[in-house]
């Protein structure tokens, strides 16, 4: 017996439309007849690889939901076994949501009213693989309501976001009226055209329609109702890292695998990201730092969560198991890199080989460190962007340490450095993030590469760090605390100056080790 369990959704109380009943080899199911005696000829229709049922029987309506749940299950199974195929399990929750839902509930729904199926909504299954995804499901590319005419609108800002990609290797591009121009699609629009531009979606001969679904996924799995850690923050990062590819010393040397592992590194480098800091994590007892054992927890969840979406989407699927397994691997070494903890020792490491002149850009390894210290650069570029951007920026992160520092209060937690906006202002955090984290980065990525852009972002720099100096002095007249607070800069600066290069960590002036200083303070 053949069971479909895609069978159209139908009142209870009509007749099946004819051109549904021509279909051959099916079982029909009256109130007179059992379940598996012989059916009534009667009541026999010509239906093929399907179920009908009169309003008077209920059985065949329960074996049609059976049969799919049944169906689902071996998906399910199969699903899991071709992941245990590929290595770890990426990073995805309830990704099968039907295999917990109450079909007596569904059945009760449709057959309890005499209103018509085209007079209520259908219910969607939302794909529960993160609760931003839930929240925002199919935001995308649902099409624009016939009532309200903007596609005239959306036409006009398109061309001037097109205009605006003309534009997209200039140091000022203005990320945020970049995305106001896409609707809200930058990340999705921005990555698109840069992979585009580079020729990689033919090189590597990606599937349009897989790389589409993937950066739309990677864009919802963005938490939007974050100030800073959200998709326009991954765009931003994104850009910058075209502009870092773009310099001489790298656009000679790298391969297309390294400039399409860094594109989608600094796409994805902060996916799913909760809003809060490792230490929150920690002390919350949060499932994921139990998972990653308190080291690296968020840069680990943006990892095994972009893995988890090019491995749903199949995006490399046409590739070799173990090309695509390497590739996972290396966007997990770039991804792992933005961890301010262990700054000093990439810090270290790039000055040794700038002091020694041994960068070989034709090693693979030097290749592949040379990206981990763009992306480093990239994601903590905000206070070398120019004082409008970067002024939105920091009053941004800013924001999002204090809500934190709220929720901590609230819960009757201590507040992590940074967050008490009773003793921190965004000029004393900008001040010691500057002087302590992202000045000492960019002189030596100067050193490296000393080039206009370079020299452009250390003026910004200068100018930045004087502007929120100058806004300090006016905020506290007449008093000391014009320079920035040791609330302010202190767990900035002694957790990055104190990282050994073994992992290990001093402790800080305050007592905070690099394990327990806010991770969102390095603006990731």
């Amino acid at each position: 017996m053949e069971v479909c369990y895609q069978l159209p959704v139908l009142p209870l109380d009509r007749p099946v439309p004819k051109h549904v009943l021509s279909r051959r080899g099916a079982i029909s199911f009256s109130s007179s007849s059992s379940l598996f005696g012989a059916p009534d000829p009667r009541q026999l229709s010509q239906r093929r690889g399907a179920i009908s049922y009169d309003s008077s029987d209920q059985t065949a309506l329960y074996i049609r939901m059976l049969g799919a749940c049944v169906v689902f299950k071996q998906l399910f199974a199969r699903d899991v076994r071709v992941r245990s195929q590929v290595g770890f399990e990426p990073e995805r929750r309830s990704s099968h949501p039907y295999l917990c839902i109450d079909f007596r509930t569904l059945h009760t729904r449709l057959g309890s009213g005499s209103t018509s199926a085209s007079s209520a909504p259908e219910r969607r299954v939302h794909r529960l693989l993160s609760f931003q995804r839930y929240l925002h499901s199919s935001r995308l590319l649902r099409g624009i309501p016939q009532q309200i005419p903007l596609h005239i609108l959306d036409e006009d800002y398109t061309g001037q976001a097109r205009c605006m990609l003309e534009k997209v290797g200039s140091w000022n591009f203005d990320i945020f009226l970049f995305d106001r121009l896409t609707n809200g699609n930058s990340l999705i629009t921005l990555t698109f055209h840069l992979l585009n531009q580079y020729g990689l979606v033919e090189l590597f001969q990606l599937d349009m329609v897989k790389l589409w679904r993937f950066l739309v996924m990677v864009q919802e799995d963005y938490h939007s109702d974050n100030p800073y850690h959200n998709a326009v923050h991954a765009a931003d990062v994104t850009q910058a890292m075209y502009c870092y590819l773009r310099e001489p010393m790298l656009c000679k040397s790298l391969t297309s695998c390294d400039i399409l592992l860094g594109l989608l590194a600094a796409a994805t480098h902060d996916l799913d990201h909760p809003g809060v800091n490792q230490l929150f994590l920690i002390k919350t007892d949060h499932y994921l730092a139990t998972l990653y054992r308190n080291t690296s927890v968020l840069e680990n969840h943006h990892w095994k969560s972009a893995v988890g979406l090019l491995r749903e989407t199949g995006l490399f699927s046409h590739l070799p198991a173990e090309d695509s397994l390497n590739m996972e691997r290396q966007l997990g070494s770039l991804i792992l890199a933005t961890d301010i903890s262990r700054q000093n020792e990439y810090l270290s490491k790039f000055r040794t080989h700038l002091d020694l002149d041994d960068l070989c850009l034709s090693n693979a390894s030097h290749r592949h460190f040379v990206l981990q210290m763009a992306l480093k650069c990239a994601d903590i570029c905000n206070p070398c962007r120019p004082w409008e951007l970067s002024k939105q920026w920091s009053e941004k992160v800013t924001e999002e340490f204090f809500q934190q520092g709220d929720i901590e209060k609230k819960h009757k937690l201590e507040v992590s450095p940074l967050c008490d906006r009773d003793t921190n202002t965004v000029g004393n955090i900008q001040i010691g993030f500057i002087t302590y984290v992202v000045e000492p980065l960019f002189a030596e990525w100067a050193r490296f590469s000393d080039t206009r852009v370079s020299q452009t972002m250390l003026g910004h720099l200068g100018l930045n760090k004087a502007s929120w100096g100058s806004l300090q002095q006016e905020q506290t007249p007449g008093s000391e605390e014009a320079e920035p607070s040791t609330a302010g800069t202190d767990p900035e600066a002694t957790t990055a100056a104190s990282a050994q290069p073994d992992g290990s960590t001093a402790t800080a002036t305050r007592g905070t080790s690099s394990k327990e200083i806010p991770q969102g303070s390095r603006e990731s």
